[in-house]
């Protein structure tokens, strides 16, 4: 039975709030999550001074700032990650958390044995922080959104280079990528190291804009580990992923959805976490495995719904079994009727009532 890794995307929904940060670490503990992600930035290494808000964000907000004025008030700071590790450790969950720069990237790696490494949507053309990530021999979850099948190629294939070189270089040739992608060697690592995540990045994603179908289309083509990452309202669309066979599934969620900030109206609250994860987890077993057989309950039944041979009239030592002689009813347990043509003009080897199950 195939377990989906459940990933509760705490994101900035912290917003810079050190004792809120560690109240949706027992959220997520308590809702059954396998794993709770935060964000690791530094605002100046993220965004120009001058970028403005994506319209979600100021909408969501309530704010009218920059980027960079927003994300500075949800940063934390880098002490601070230790205690939401040892956290984790206490609530028995994973401790995960996407790094959006590479001075954060380092920080994290060096100190924390983290399971995966994130790579979000917006990176997935930053072939140098691509490279970084592979470079440190981690797996990887890489967030499509906004992407298509070449840019989830051309970043595989920076992944797969790091992967096998393992070496730090200033210039890259796109044929070094390119052979990186398609030796067998890259594609056995990164079918090893490597889940590729559908999203639509809108906040939150209308389900019109979901195409799910995608992520099956990604397993297909790059022949990887595949998940979701879910932005829309609710959590139907992570369901259903789960459903398809997504090995990963990221879920934002949030203790208020009232709270101000860019991320809290698309997240769950801690209710809906809750039931979205026990959904999921019936669904696993459910789901069983891929072997068709009788189950337990089934067997005790099998003799009492299948049918046998049985006597239509006396039929006597010696005499032929014929169509006209012989038909089927329950119980089981007897000669299957499978076996009917076998026995048809041959000689009954003892008398039999009407009603008699042919042995």
């Amino acid at each position: 039975m195939k377990k989906t890794y459940i990933i509760a995307e705490a994101g900035v929904n912290h917003n810079g709030n050190k004792k809120l940060a560690l109240e949706l670490i027992d959220i997520a503990s308590e809702s059954g999550a396998d794993a709770i992600k935060f964000q690791t930035f530094k605002a100046e290494n993220l965004v120009t001074p001058y970028a403005k808000q994506a319209a979600y964000q100021s909408l969501n907000s309530g704010v009218e700032e920059s980027q960079y004025q927003m994300l500075k008030k949800l940063e934390l700071e880098n002490e601070f990650y230790f205690d939401l590790e040892s956290r984790c450790k206490e609530k028995n969950i994973d401790f995960l958390s996407t790094a959006f720069d590479l001075e954060s990237l380092n920080f994290l790696v060096s100190n924390f044995n983290l399971n995966y490494l994130k790579v979000p949507s917006g990176e997935i053309t930053n072939g140098p922080f691509l490279l970084s990530h592979a470079l440190t021999g981690k797996n990887i979850i890489l967030s499509t959104g906004m992407s298509d099948l070449k840019e989830i190629k051309k970043a595989l294939s920076v992944l797969a280079f790091g992967y096998l070189k393992k070496i730090e270089t200033k210039k890259i040739l796109e044929k070094d990528l390119t052979d990186a992608f398609n030796s067998i060697e890259g594609q056995n690592i990164l079918k090893k190291k490597v889940t590729i995540l559908h999203c639509t990045s809108d906040y939150p994603a209308s389900i019109n804009e979901i195409n799910l179908g995608a992520m099956e289309t990604i397993r297909d083509k790059f022949n990887t580990k595949v998940g979701y990452s879910d932005h829309s309202k609710g959590f139907l669309v992570s369901l259903s992923a789960a459903i398809l066979g997504a090995n990963v599934i990221e879920k934002h969620f949030t203790k208020n959805k009232k709270l101000k900030g860019p991320d809290h109206k698309a997240s769950l609250n801690p209710k809906e976490l809750k039931q979205m994860i026990s959904l999921i987890r019936e669904f696993e077993v459910i789901r069983g495995s891929k072997e068709k057989r009788p189950s337990k309950s089934e067997i005790k039944n099998l003799k009492i719904v299948r049918k046998s041979i049985v006597a239509k009239e006396k039929i006597k030592k010696g005499e032929k079994f014929t169509e006209k002689n012989l038909t089927f009813k329950r119980p089981g347990g007897g000669m299957s009727p499978m076996n009917l043509w076998k026995i048809l003009g041959t000689k009954s080897k003892k008398d039999y009532e009407k009603e008699d199950i042919i042995q």
